[in-house]
């Protein structure tokens, strides 16, 4: 069942599926006060890898890519996992196994159901786009946790100036953040804001690319002896960061003093901030948390 955003609450609390695909109500812990944002429409995923629900995504089917991923911070550990590129089977048919998995290895083909339903491989290789992670695998400390951030409905087209330059030093900026300051649970959401007209991945109509990259994290319970220059980051911070070096300056200003990846900029921002540009690019009023992640849980 595919549930509007206006119409999850009634979900949650009138269908209970087993079913990873179409309903969040099996993952609305990863949500703050389970309660997923407002104002996108799309397929809600309960990203399910070895038997347990590790993060929820909503899922643009028209697109091949998500809107967003929402997931729990923990500190990570160890390297970064070499995860192999995994789908969602059912995105190809209703009736599968929810669990994700890995892309067949060549000379063994893609299922076609499963082209059509979502993003493979192929999309991406021979493009200028790297597979851009909304929840990466840096933001958790399980082994398996990162594994399965690798699969391609938590990732977006992202230029790799952003993806190895600004965005990656955000994720980094966050990752220390929340783990020196935040003592209870740190929820994040990370999505895209798309360009008012779509373009896709080697103009083939299959996969949209973004324009922008926006992230907020909600962190109810975090130390009273912040520094003085983070006190506006707590309980709740966002950013937007750009992926077109050509896009306008409205959103993102662009610093001309830094030459490396120059164009790829990120801004920092309050949550009602992001929320604005959200509302204007979108047409309709977005919310990311329940009460701004201002109500104790």
């Amino acid at each position: 069942m595919k549930c509007p955003l206006y119409v999850w609450a009634v979900c949650a609390l009138g269908h209970i599926s087993e079913a990873d695909v179409g309903n969040f109500s099996p993952c609305l812990n990863f949500f703050y006060q389970y309660w997923p944002p407002k104002g996108l429409e799309g397929t809600p995923i309960c990203q399910n890898f070895v038997n347990k629900y590790r993060f929820a995504s909503l899922y643009s089917r028209e697109r091949r890519s998500p809107w967003l991923s929402a997931y729990f911070f923990s500190p990570p550990a160890g390297k970064r996992p070499k995860g192999s590129w995994k789908y969602e089977p059912q995105l190809a048919n209703s009736r599968a196994n929810g669990t994700m998995l890995p892309f067949p290895i060549p000379p063994h083909k893609v299922d076609q159901n499963v082209i059509e339903s979502q993003a493979v491989p192929d999309d991406y290789i021979n493009s200028s786009y790297t597979r851009g992670h909304l929840n990466p695998s840096l933001h958790h400390t399980d082994h398996t946790d990162r594994q399965a951030t690798f699969t391609l409905t938590n990732v977006v087209p992202q230029k790799e100036g952003s993806n190895q330059g600004p965005w990656a030093a955000l994720e980094s900026v966050v990752n220390k953040m929340l783990s020196q300051y935040c003592v209870g649970t740190a929820y994040v959401v990370t999505g895209i804001i798309p360009y008012r007209m779509d373009r896709w991945l080697k103009d083939e109509h299959r996969v949209a690319i973004p324009e922008y990259m926006w992230s907020a994290y909600c962190c109810p319970e975090y130390s009273q002896n912040l520094p003085e220059s983070l006190r506006k980051t707590f309980p709740t911070f966002a950013a937007i960061g750009r992926n077109d070096p050509e896009s306008t300056e409205e959103i993102v200003p662009v610093d001309r003093t830094k030459k490396k990846n120059l164009g790829f900029d990120v801004r920092r921002m309050m949550l009602t901030d992001l929320e604005m540009y959200l509302r204007e690019r979108y047409g309709r009023d977005v919310t990311v948390f329940s009460q701004q992640c201002l109500q104790q849980e």
